[in-house]
């Protein structure tokens, strides 16, 4: 795997944390469940990065050797990573883009 392809992965499964994340809030929404926002983000984030390292092995028919193990160890934490703290900061940019006067 390359760099180059690494970070696609890590970017394809950026945006499809949030997409998720944003559908399985909806149902939880639905069905008065409560839910902890970071939590569940940074568990799409784990479970969509396994899907997308498992079929990038799958497809490009590669092995599993310790550069594969360590790109997809950090396709893991960096989506989690980013699921976290990219999910507060749009939250409370959006929050301060509607009421301007509260601080948060």
């Amino acid at each position: 795997m390359t760099l180059e392809c690494f970070l696609l992965l890590l970017m394809i499964v950026s945006i499809l944390t949030g997409l998720f994340t944003e559908g399985i809030k909806k149902l939880l929404e639905e069905s008065k469940k409560t839910y902890k926002a970071n939590f569940l983000a940074g568990g799409v984030a784990v479970v969509l990065s396994v899907l997308v390292g498992s079929g990038y092995i799958i497809l490009m028919d590669a092995q599993i050797n310790s550069k594969m193990a360590v790109y997809l160890i950090a396709l893991i934490l960096l989506s989690w990573l980013s699921a976290m703290v990219g999910y507060d900061k749009v939250i409370q940019s959006l929050g301060q883009i509607k009421f301007p006067n509260k601080n948060e």
